[in-house]
């Protein structure tokens, strides 16, 4: 799940807007297909075939499209249109018995999503400073755009470290209380599926995660902007 936090209203649909969102919706696209084709890749080589067999093991987004079209076209379209943000969602299949199994696998295979949101914010930051050195973009404040080249780079480096940083919260159904996983012993893992699985905590977590993460993120994205530019 996915929204624009350092826009949270928009004034006017203009043109520039438009190509905005069209630049947004776009990343979005493309990241949030990247980070499930993550969890299907991670699974398959764990051994569960279910989202390769799906046909999710792909960067091409239409079997994610497919499976959670309301999370990864409506939603995301009508958050920007109503609030100038964006927000969304996807999902890979896994087989719950293979997670009971290979408890370990099942945590790498949760934290290779947020893990290919990280790498594609690395990505866009090597290759906006080779811009630079080649001149091909300005030296200017983060939030300037030269060209839309360089606007989409910066799109791709804040949504992908929004979207890695929202799910490797540890709570449920986010990523990162998967990942917990491979840091406990067989009979902590069995317990710890007994009580999240077997429970309704989804919608709670949601909820206290995007409170939390409303909070803090605009620390994490202000330091991670000095760090890197």
């Amino acid at each position: 799940m996915v929204r624009n936090l350092s826009d949270p209203a928009m004034p006017q649909l203009s043109p520039a807007l438009l190509f905005t969102g069209f630049i947004w919706y776009v990343v979005f696209l493309f990241s949030t297909t990247c980070h499930e084709a993550s969890h299907a890749l991670a699974a398959k080589l764990g051994g569960d075939m279910t989202a390769a067999l799906g046909g999710q093991v792909s960067l091409n987004p239409i079997p994610h499209i497919r499976r959670s079209f309301v999370g990864m076209v409506i939603v995301p379209i009508l958050s920007f249109v109503a609030g100038g943000g964006m927000i969304g969602w996807a999902s890979a299949p896994y087989d719950p018995l293979w997670e009971r199994r290979h408890p370990r696998r099942a945590g790498w295979m949760a934290l290779a999503g947020p893990a290919a949101n990280f790498t594609l914010m690395l990505l866009s930051v090597a290759l906006l400073h080779a811009g630079q050195a080649l001149g091909w973009f300005p030296r200017t404040p983060f939030g300037v755009s030269a060209n839309p080249i360089e606007a989409t780079l910066k799109v791709v480096f804040l949504l992908n470290l929004l979207l890695g940083t929202f799910n490797l919260l540890p709570v449920p159904p986010l990523d990162g209380s998967s990942g917990i996983l491979v840091m406990m012993n067989e009979s902590s893992a069995q317990k710890y599926l007994d009580a999240v699985r077997g429970s309704n905590y989804a919608l709670a977590g949601l909820l206290v995660a995007w409170y939390v993460l409303s909070k803090f993120f605009p620390y994490v994205e202000s330091a991670a902007i000095q760090f890197f530019f």
